[in-house]
């Protein structure tokens, strides 16, 4: 398809859910591509905020972080929801304030609600009715700045106590 790949992250969880049927081994990785279309394009990578959320060291391809916790569902489930710890990851690494991301399957709008969280704008898109209003309510549930606070330091907790500033609008 034209695409240059950059790197496959893998995304280890570090509180997988169970295998309940003792059949197979537990899923507890997913794979993250990313690529760019334009081999001669430039792309971004914040390297040094990368290295200052890992203790000062480059950082690898092999993320250790949780899946989503119970204050991330607040609006609701989604079958495939990431948690913003990750999503946050990946838009800090690879954008500059006030980029626009765009998410054709953006499901419960994670990607949405970190980029709002750091200074991004956001556009998704999803054909399910019913993951496109639990998009909206956790988009309104963070327009409550005290909401948004407290969103931003359990994420800033997950990676590492580093303290994000990087673009607050």
């Amino acid at each position: 398809m034209g695409f240059k790949i950059l790197n496959i992250i893998t995304w280890e969880k570090t509180n997988p859910p169970p295998n309940f049927s003792c059949r197979y081994f537990t899923h507890s990785t997913e794979q993250i591509i990313w690529a760019r279309k334009h081999e001669k394009i430039p792309h971004y990578f914040n390297y040094e905020l990368m290295k200052q959320l890992n203790n000062d060291k480059q950082m690898k391809d092999v993320w250790r972080l949780p899946a989503i916790t119970s204050w991330e569902k607040s609006c609701g489930k989604h079958p495939t929801q990431k948690p913003l710890s990750v999503l946050t990851r990946l838009i800090l690494a690879s954008t500059h304030c006030d980029a626009w991301i765009l998410d054709p399957f953006t499901g419960s709008s994670t990607t949405g609600i970190a980029a709002n969280l750091f200074g991004r704008n956001f556009v998704g898109i999803d054909k399910e009715k019913d993951f496109l209003e639990l998009s909206r309510k956790r988009r309104i549930e963070i327009e409550n700045p005290q909401i948004t606070t407290i969103y931003r330091k359990k994420i800033n907790t997950m990676m590492d106590s580093i303290l994000i500033k990087e673009c607050r609008k």
